[in-house]
């Protein structure tokens, strides 16, 4: 049996998160247009495709750096995009559209400031961030259910339980990661020439 590295199978889950990047625009068309159970259908799949990924990634070892960082693409592309225009046709609130850009936003701006100023960066998503991404999901699902077929599927828990979600994840990003880097960043000052920290 080969190893999960030398498997010809091994991209897969990369190819997976491209197709959630590909069915973004699809997607966005059918929103502008309330092209709604359309729409339905494809979030349906891409956030199949997201488990779908994650899954094979772990249990087969075919994990990388470029598929942590195509997963996360995938997904702030995805998400980010449905809800600003959900938000614009007013079929999600305004204020949940832009705690969920904010979100992004924030993340977005620390993962950079990491790469400038410490070094490349592996995306660890944290269960909370998981499951504010799988909150987002269902949120937009149960949207464009009611858009489509029931709309008694409109419920303001699962709106402030996306919020709510938002906003910690994005806490806990902002306070873990700016602990991260000074640590890293205490410890290069501090390790001598040749230590191996630098």
């Amino acid at each position: 049996m080969p190893l999960a590295s030398q498997s010809p199978w091994r991209h897969l889950p990369n190819a997976i998160s491209m197709l959630r990047v590909l069915l973004v625009a699809p997607i966005c068309w059918l929103l502008w247009y309330e092209q709604w159970s359309r729409a339905l259908l494809l979030v349906a799949v891409a956030g199949a495709s997201d488990g779908l990924d994650g899954f094979l990634a772990r249990h087969y070892g075919w994990q990388s750096r470029l598929g942590g960082m195509l997963d996360a693409i995938a997904d702030k592309l995805l998400l980010v995009a449905c809800f600003v225009i959900l938000a614009w046709r007013q079929q999600v609130p305004l204020w949940l559209a832009a705690i969920v850009c904010g979100r992004d936003l924030v993340i977005a701006l620390g993962a950079l400031g990491w790469r400038v100023l410490i070094g490349p960066i592996e995306p660890r998503p944290s269960l909370l961030s998981k499951a504010c991404t799988l909150a987002q999901i269902i949120y937009l699902l149960a949207v464009l259910l009611a858009l489509s077929y029931w709309p008694v599927l409109r419920s303001s828990s699962l709106t402030w339980l996306v919020a709510v979600l938002c906003v910690a994840s994005g806490l806990h990003y902002l306070l873990y990661w700016s602990r991260r880097a000074w640590q890293v960043r205490h410890a290069n000052t501090l390790s001598p020439p040749g230590s191996g920290l630098g």
